[in-house]
């Protein structure tokens, strides 16, 4: 009896576990054969998995900063940045204003549409004085990018230039006190011996070039590679960095472009500020190496500042760069104390004190 009675648990026992083994789920029984400590492991390691992930920042929870740039190198050098602005990888949200002549940009600050822009670097200068000092000085962006555009071939030397007529953008600016300094430091008088017509913009000059009634024009880059893919007949007659560094025998350096903030933006917001300042820097080297200057032609075209292969073929030549802090100081009072001693007028009729130079 009492045998009979274990070979019928042991058969129970048998056809239990049979069932258990062919059933829908493996994983419960597993499960059930894990000792509890392990299975108290294995919990332990899978509960971080199962909690959400920390949502990244929205575009309305980024800082907002107002950008504003010409169509030209300092757009180009914010090409990267733009890009990730529109993809949303930027660390603040940006606003960007292109626009085609600098006393557009001039309003946007004065007005505060605008919190930070790419202006020639003499009119950051004109700006402080004007404004008793409410913008400041963040970066330089652009060096030497001028050049003189001839439709022929007399024009060898600036003296070359008496009795002929340049037709410029930039009146008021960087181009503008430039050309006169280095026309003067070869005696000649502007207005006088050399005769300058100012256009508002650099669109305006390429087809005047081009139909004949323009036939010396000085232009900056990506203007000048522009000018010369279209018409083979016009070829580049003086570089306007050379003769600039010897009508100053060194002194300085020819500081095109720069970047300035609006002082109250700059101390309300500092942190956005420089996050700016260093994802400018990134973009600006970016954009300039060899690699990547198919995508910033790519870029610039989809962004409608220029088409792609006028862009690709100038970046190289346009001196694109991102100068702060003290070198920035130092290269930029040089420049302004040629300008001064030339035209005080030029820099604003005063050359700026230290509270110009934006500082981290």
């Amino acid at each position: 009896m009492k045998w009979n009675r274990f070979l019928s648990l042991l058969t129970a026992a048998v056809l239990t576990f049979s069932f258990t083994a062919c059933g829908p789920s493996q994983d419960n029984s597993s499960k059930e054969n894990t000792p509890p400590a392990q299975e108290e492991s294995v919990q332990k390691v899978e509960e971080p998995a199962q909690k959400p992930e920390e949502p990244s920042k929205t575009p309305e929870e980024k800082p907002v900063i107002k950008v504003a740039a010409l169509k030209g190198p300092t757009a180009f050098g914010m090409l990267d940045l733009m890009e990730k602005n529109e993809n949303g990888s930027a660390q603040n949200q940006y606003e960007f204003t292109l626009v085609g002549a600098p006393d557009e940009i001039v309003g946007k600050i004065s007005t505060g549409e605008a919190d930070v822009a790419a202006v020639p670097t003499n009119l950051a200068s004109v700006l402080y004085n004007k404004t008793q000092g409410k913008v400041q000085l963040a970066a330089l962006n652009t060096l030497g990018v001028l050049y003189v555009l001839e439709k022929g071939d007399t024009i060898q030397s600036v003296e070359d230039l008496r009795g002929k007529t340049i037709y410029a953008t930039g009146q008021g600016s960087t181009p503008e006190y430039a050309l006169n300094m280095i026309l003067e430091k070869n005696n000649l008088v502007p207005g006088t011996d050399v005769t300058v017509v100012y256009k508002t913009e650099h669109s305006e000059i390429p087809p005047l070039m081009a139909s004949g009634e323009a036939s010396i024009a000085l232009l900056p880059q990506p203007f000048v590679t522009s000018v010369l893919m279209q018409n083979q007949d016009i070829r580049v007659a003086l570089d306007i960095t050379e003769e600039w560094n010897k009508a100053v025998d060194g002194a300085s350096e020819l500081a095109m472009g720069a970047i300035i903030v609006r002082k109250e933006f700059a101390e309300q917001n500092k942190d956005a500020l420089n996050a700016f300042l260093d994802e400018y820097k990134v973009s600006a080297e970016t954009v300039v190496k060899p690699e990547n200057l198919e995508h910033a032609g790519a870029l610039a075209e989809q962004f409608d500042i220029m088409k792609a292969p006028v862009v690709q073929k100038a970046i190289p030549e346009c001196n694109i760069v991102f100068i702060d802090g003290e070198k920035m100081k130092e290269i930029t009072s040089g420049f302004l104390q040629v300008l001064f001693d030339a035209n005080p007028k030029s820099v604003g009729g005063a050359l700026p004190d230290e509270a110009f130079y934006y500082t981290r």
